[in-house]
Parts: structure tokens; sequence; C-alpha cells
């Protein structure tokens, strides 16, 4: 629904090459971009409800160099909430430890009763930012039952236990930056991919570039720390597959004019078939 842009590297790399390919598929994903450049707890977000490649608040972003160390980049399609810039992701937040957190979503989030209670007060409309202030108040929690910061090891257990607990039933690729870590986790077959060059990670919703893409391994959370995987967690059973069910959800959801659309290309069971049909 839709695509996820993020890289993780040891040194300065710069990756407007990369950004230019990834805006290119805003025909496809039309309701908004956003961008966020970060460094320990700092996250500069840009972010607009607009199609990337009719901004020109991004084409003003995109013709200077952008030289980063971590950075997320969003474009929407979408199936949860209005076209409002407080939809677009990234979204942050910080934790009671001092921490800002970013995360990307690319899913939908079809049950989990925890993430209601957000409803009312959460700043926009979408199951991505909920999934954010749901990881805030389980980490925060935490901290303050310990009495202390949490270490990354248990940053990452948290999240684990988290992550996997939301998979089940629910299409979740997912990208989260604490201003140390990045923690990646996919469980939709053939919807993320990463290349590893020059002490650097770059991982994509399509592949960008000409170059030696690879499926990201689903069903797992994925730890990295400037581009060096330190984190693996366990193979969990939910992966990801569409249904008629899922997809008439997705239907009552969305704009008129996207529902329009998803029928006029897809139809109702058909899509959910095609997807099965290859995707096995």
């Amino acid at each position: 629904m839709c695509e996820l842009f993020g890289v993780s590297s040891k040194r300065c790399v710069l990756i407007n090459n990369y950004l230019n390919e990834f805006y290119s598929h805003s025909e496809e994903h039309p309701h908004g971009w956003g961008l966020a450049i970060m460094q320990e707890n700092q996250s500069i977000i840009e972010k607009q409800p607009k199609k990337a490649s009719e901004s020109e608040e991004l084409q003003n972003i995109l013709s200077k160099p952008i030289i980063v160390e971590h950075a997320f980049a969003h474009i929407r399609l979408a199936t949860m909430g209005y076209t409002d810039s407080f939809n677009c992701h990234p979204f942050s937040r910080i934790d009671n430890a001092g921490r800002t957190w970013t995360l990307v979503h690319n899913g939908t989030i079809f049950k989990y009763e925890a993430l209601n209670q957000y409803i009312t007060s959460q700043i926009g409309e979408t199951d991505s930012e909920r999934i954010l202030l749901y990881i805030i108040d389980q980490i925060n929690d935490l901290q303050d039952e310990l009495e202390r910061s949490l270490n990354p090891e248990e940053c990452f257990q948290l999240l684990e236990e988290i992550i996997t607990e939301l998979a089940e039933g629910n299409k979740l690729n997912v990208m989260i930056f604490n201003g140390e870590f990045m923690y990646i986790h996919a469980n939709y077959k053939n919807s993320l991919y990463y290349l590893e060059k020059d002490d650097t990670i770059f991982v994509s919703t399509r592949p960008l570039s000409t170059e030696e893409w690879n499926e990201f391994p689903i069903n797992k959370l994925i730890g990295i720390k400037n581009s060096e995987v330190i984190y693996r967690g366990r193979t969990h059973n939910y992966e990801y597959i569409i249904t008629e069910e899922h997809f008439n959800f997705i239907l009552d959801h969305v704009s008129p004019d996207l529902k329009a659309n998803l029928l006029n290309n897809f139809g109702d069971l058909n899509y959910a078939k095609e997807y099965q049909l290859n995707n096995q």
C-alpha cells in the first residue's frame, strides 16, 4: 500500500540517486511523501500530503546533495486515514529516556486490540502511528519498571516480542530507528529488498538501481547498527497472505476514488487470488 526506503551507514553517503528513483514511483503512490534524516536523538522530518512528483518542496530538497548516515523515505497509498500531513510518514516520538524513535510502515493492521486505545489520542488516523505510540508506551512501561533506560539488547528483545505479536494476521513491513539501531521487519514475500556496498546498507520496497539487490529476510526482526547486522530475531510463522476478507476490509476504509480504482483494476476475490499465485 506504500513504499519504504531506509539507509544505515558507517559514514556519510550521498543518496540522491536512490531517492530520485524511489520518489519516481509516486504515480502509483500519490497520497503523500516523507523524508527523515536521522542522527542520534535528532530526527529531521519533511513530509507533505501530495504526490512526490508534483511537490516543489521535495524537488527543492532533492536538488541539493543529501548526505546522511541514517535516513528513511516513504511514499503513501492511503488505505487508512485521509490524505493529510498528519497521516504521512515518517512518524516520530521520544521515550522517557530521551531517545527519539522514528517509524515508517507499509501494510495494514487488520486486528490488534491493544492499538485501539490510541484512536482518540493520536494526532492522525493511521494504524502506523498507533504502532509507534504502542511501542513507546511498552518501552516506557518497562523502563519505569526497571527504573532505568533499556540497553540495546533489551530494546531488541522487547521490540521483537511486540513485532511478532503484531505480525499475526497483519501486513507488517516496518522500519524503526531509535538514534542508534535501525530495526527492520517484513512478513510479505517479495516486498522488501536490500543492497550492501561501501559500509552501507540500503533497504527498499523495490530495487532502486541495476546493482545486486537481494530479498530482505521475512518473518524476523533484524537490528542494524551503522550498516552492520547486530541482532537477528527468531523466525515466526506469520507470513502475510492477502485474503478476500482483508481486501474487503481495505475497500471499506479507503477513499471512494481509490476504492473505485482498486475494484476496476482487480475486483474483489480476483486480487487476492492473483497475489497468492504470484507469491507462492
